[in-house]
């Protein structure tokens, strides 16, 4: 018996080392599982924020060309109402699921901006349902999507903590005469 007490010691010190070699290794594993998990779901919002904006900028890029057949755009591939109907549609429809998703796995604030910006693409759609030749009403509708779809893409920069982006402004020099 004499042995074992002195071997105590020892062994007390084998169990608190194996207890505490378990408990990091189960600590840095949760750790581990955790940022994995939410860098999948910083994934995740990504492709739903990005989904999004595609699908209403394919909406916006058919209200131009839509708008440069009533000559309000200067869009330079001008597309009837008629002819647009269909892909007005198609866009239409994907609208849905995307904002779904979006309503799912969006933050608020990102959820807001893409309301604010997808009531002004309604708006160019209504306005270029009832026939409207008004190129200052347009640009005023322009402004108001290129600033809410800036607001957008600043929302969902905070979101996933990425630097500040471009504005997707682009001035184009004027064509030049020959």
């Amino acid at each position: 018996m004499d042995e074992f007490v002195q071997q105590l010691p020892a062994l007390i010190g084998v169990i608190v080392g194996a207890l505490g070699s378990y408990l990091a290794i189960t600590r840095g594993d949760r750790a581990r599982f955790e940022r994995e998990q939410a860098a999948r779901w910083e994934e995740r919002r990504l492709t739903v924020y990005t989904d999004y904006a595609r699908v209403l900028k394919q909406a916006v890029t058919l209200a131009y060309r839509v708008s440069a057949h009533f000559g309000n755009d200067p869009h330079p591939h001008p597309l009837s109402p008629d002819e647009a109907a269909p892909q007005l549609a198609r866009a239409a429809d994907a609208r849905d699921p995307a904002g779904e998703a979006l309503l799912m796995l969006g933050t608020p604030d990102v959820v807001e901006r893409a309301r604010v910006w997808v009531v002004t693409v309604i708006e160019m759609e209504h306005f270029l349902r009832e026939g409207t030749r008004d190129p200052d009403a347009w640009s005023g509708l322009l402004e108001r999507q290129r600033t809410s779809r800036e607001g957008y893409y600043a929302a969902v920069r905070r979101d996933l903590a990425l630097p500040p982006g471009h504005s997707g402004r682009w001035q184009l020099s004027p064509p030049q005469d020959a």
